[in-house]
């Protein structure tokens, strides 16, 4: 028992560091990471950069043919220590951090065609299991089966706080007042949306990180995993 590998499942809230949160968990367990939340942000550049998604709306007439030919994966970074997003074999990591996919990550990934296809890679991914994956639907969706469950939250203006100190860490401008919109209207949608709406699973354990360091974060979860895993 104690060498068989379980699957970890993170949804919540935008900005509450699960991407973050997952890796870390990943890096101590020797297992893989996926983040989901980059896939639909590579899904969302792509919209973009054809004219099919933009402030008016995504043209879902023309999703299709987009979507056909789209594979979304991840590269090691220079050092080894993690990953890189890329969008048909290139690079994205920087270009799907942006304000402009930001604001439109939310209605592109509510779209059933675009949900469908990358929990179709997703559910690819990580059929050997020994993975960590993040996200809105990951429990509830992608892999309801999963061992272990972890919904985050956190509080809204705490977590616009920390998705401006990372866009500012890049050279990204944007406001304060700016970014806590974004981060409510992704709310709204993501809770609303008619495909896969962000929900916490039955059997997932509760983490409000609004006042955690990311040691108290470990601890908690290291006492959750032995108690899973029995270890």
């Amino acid at each position: 028992m104690k060498d068989k590998k379980i699957t970890i499942a993170i949804d919540g809230y935008s900005s509450c560091g699960k991407s973050t949160y997952a890796k870390a968990i990943a890096q101590r367990l020797n297992y893989i990471y996926i983040d989901s939340g980059a896939m639909y942000r590579a899904v969302t550049l792509a919209c973009i950069r054809a004219g099919v998604a933009n402030d008016s709306g995504v043209d879902e007439d023309r999703l299709p043919e987009l979507l056909h030919s789209l594979k979304v994966g991840f590269v090691p970074n220079q050092s080894g220590t993690g990953w890189l997003t890329t969008l048909n074999n290139e690079v994205v990591e920087n270009e799907i951090r942006t304000l402009e996919v930001s604001n439109l990550v939310s209605p592109v990934s509510a779209i059933a065609m675009v949900r469908s296809k990358m929990t179709q890679q997703q559910q690819e991914m990580g059929k050997q299991k020994g993975i960590v994956m993040d996200g809105r639907d990951i429990g509830t969706v992608v892999f309801p089966d999963a061992e272990l469950k972890i919904f985050m939250t956190a509080d809204p203006v705490i977590r616009a706080k920390r998705r401006l100190k990372e866009m500012e860490s890049k050279g990204q401008n944007a406001t304060l007042e700016e970014v806590l919109e974004n981060i409510e209207q992704r709310d709204h949608i993501d809770r609303n949306r008619e495909v896969a709406p962000l929900r916490q699973a039955n059997d997932a354990i509760v983490l409000d990180n609004s006042n955690m360091t990311v040691e108290q974060q470990m601890e908690w979860f290291q006492k959750l995993y032995n108690h899973i895993t029995k270890r």
